[in-house]
């Protein structure tokens, strides 16, 4: 099956789901190439990008369950 190479930026807003947010990328672990997280203590979020090497069902399928999480945003950049 044919992958592409995908950025997920994800901001967290709300303390409760990183929990939910950390589950969800342990899950799809074996499709991460990295991930930088960011603590912006002023403003109270969390902002992490995550880069990934998966065919597109997967990536959507992780930007589905993202936006299923109260006080979570997420948005997805692939390769063409």
């Amino acid at each position: 099956m044919e992958t592409k190479i995908a950025v997920v930026a994800i901001i967290v807003s709300e303390k409760g789901a990183v929990e939910r947010v950390n589950a969800l990328l342990h899950d799809f672990r074996d499709y991460v190439i990295g991930r930088l997280g960011i603590p912006y203590r002023e403003k109270n979020v969390s902002v992490i990008s995550v880069v990934m090497d998966a065919p597109s069902e997967t990536i959507n399928s992780l930007s589905g369950k993202l936006g299923m999480i109260q006080g979570v945003t997420s948005k997805v950049l692939t390769t063409k």
